[in-house]
């Protein structure tokens, strides 16, 4: 339990850093985008609005030749790295170039080839390739301006490539630093947990000892005096104890960091039969029926004992809670590599029991707790933890509150 406690809190731990460093890498790309973007446009317009270019709406054709050194920005030097082309498309779909004197790395193919990407998009700005486009629709002639931006777009990328890397790097640099601190943090828990362990041992121990005074001095009364309904009582409360006594001792025992200390290599259907063939004359004799459907020779590695002692659980659990003359049906196969074992009962809850709280300790579906329903909401939990320990999964299903089906996987 103290294991799965700890990677809990690891896991804990890394998910809250992986969004907190998820979300700040975020922004910044996202911030680094739009602002790069912004700075592209304002360039962009910038040879949109540029005054010697106004003519290309008139008479591209003629105006090609008459261009010199762009001069639309501020900075002489900014003007010197500008590179980009404009093209113009007709009423009739032919893409004319208007200037390509700014840009020596496109060719005829590509400028046609962009334009014709930029055509189809629906928005008025984008990326096509390392170029910023900016469309003008003016009269039956549309004027598409590329500049270049490849420096702008590969720097983005840097960064988001780099923020990749380093998040990544924090991650196992915050997972080396948080494995060893989750085993100090979860150390007043673990302290608890074994001083609750020990309390439970030793108040079991306690207790045995007056059990069996009882227990003695009960038989002691019964030949002195004779049985009688009060001796009954007395000796069937003992029993039930000295029951709850032993199961707390287990539970506490299957909460310990190696609960399954010495494993073997068993056949889980004859441990299976040897539990049945005790459990079918006690379901006999209450007026119920095993029906039983074991695979043979179904080998697993783990404690006999533990398995025995949870399928014995589950079978009484059964017997318990079906209804009256009801049918129970035990099954165990092994399919795909896994052990399958089902235990199905009709039952009858007026309100339907919360089949996810099923399996923990002292919880019953009986609200009002009554010891005529039977058990003590041990038994369940001791399953599920012998399960568990085994690494294995029970899980109960009761939809409608008339039939209970509960099946556990190896």
């Amino acid at each position: 339990m103290l294991k799965k406690l700890r990677w809990r809190f690891v896991i804990a731990s890394m998910l809250a850093f992986f969004f907190v460093i998820a979300l700040v890498a975020g922004l910044v790309n996202v911030v680094n985008y739009v602002t790069t973007t912004k700075r592209i446009d304002e360039r962009v317009d910038s040879i949109f609005a540029y005054d010697p270019y106004k003519p290309m709406f008139k008479n591209p054709q003629d105006f090609a030749s008459q261009l010199g050194p762009f001069g639309g920005l501020p900075n002489p030097d900014d003007n010197a790295t500008m590179r980009f082309f404009i093209v113009y498309v007709d009423n009739g779909g032919t893409v004319g170039i208007v200037s390509w004197n700014y840009i020596a790395s496109v060719s005829g193919f590509d400028v046609t080839s962009y334009s014709h990407q930029a055509l189809m998009r629906d928005s008025e700005r984008g990326y096509e390739g390392d170029y910023r486009f900016l469309k003008v629709h003016k009269g039956d002639q549309t004027v598409i301006i590329f500049l270049n931006c490849a420096r702008e777009l590969e720097t983005m990328r840097l960064l988001l490539y780099m923020s990749i890397i380093i998040s990544c790097g924090a991650l196992f640099l915050v997972f080396l630093l948080v494995l060893p601190l989750s085993k100090k943090a979860i150390q007043p828990i673990a302290k608890n947990i074994e001083l609750q362990k020990r309390f439970i041992t030793d108040a079991s121990h306690e207790l045995k000892t007056p059990l069996t005074s009882i227990s003695t001095s009960l038989d002691v009364i019964e030949l002195d005096r004779g049985q009688d309904e009060w001796t009954d009582n007395i000796r069937g409360q003992v029993g039930r104890m000295s029951g709850l006594v032993s199961q707390l001792v287990t539970l506490s025992r299957l909460d310990e960091v190696k609960p399954v200390p010495e494993k073997e290599h068993f056949d889980i259907s004859g441990a299976a039969w040897e539990i049945l063939e005790v459990h079918i004359p006690q379901a006999k004799a209450v007026g119920k029926e095993i029906k039983v459907d074991v695979e043979d020779n179904v080998m697993m590695t783990g404690e006999k004992a533990s398995i025995q002692q949870m399928f014995s659980v589950l079978i009484e659990n059964a017997i318990k809670h079906s209804d009256d003359k009801s049918e129970i049906r035990f099954s165990l196969n092994k399919t795909h590599g896994k052990i399958k074992i089902e235990v199905f009962n009709t039952c009858n809850y007026e309100k339907i029991p919360d089949t996810k709280r099923l399996f923990e300790r002292f919880y019953r579906p009986d609200e009002s707790r009554n010891t005529a329903t039977g058990g003590n909401g041990i038994g369940l939990a001791i399953a599920k933890s012998v399960v568990e320990a085994h690494g294995g999964t029970i899980k109960a299903e009761c939809p409608s509150g008339k039939t209970m089906t509960i099946t556990v996987e190896f």
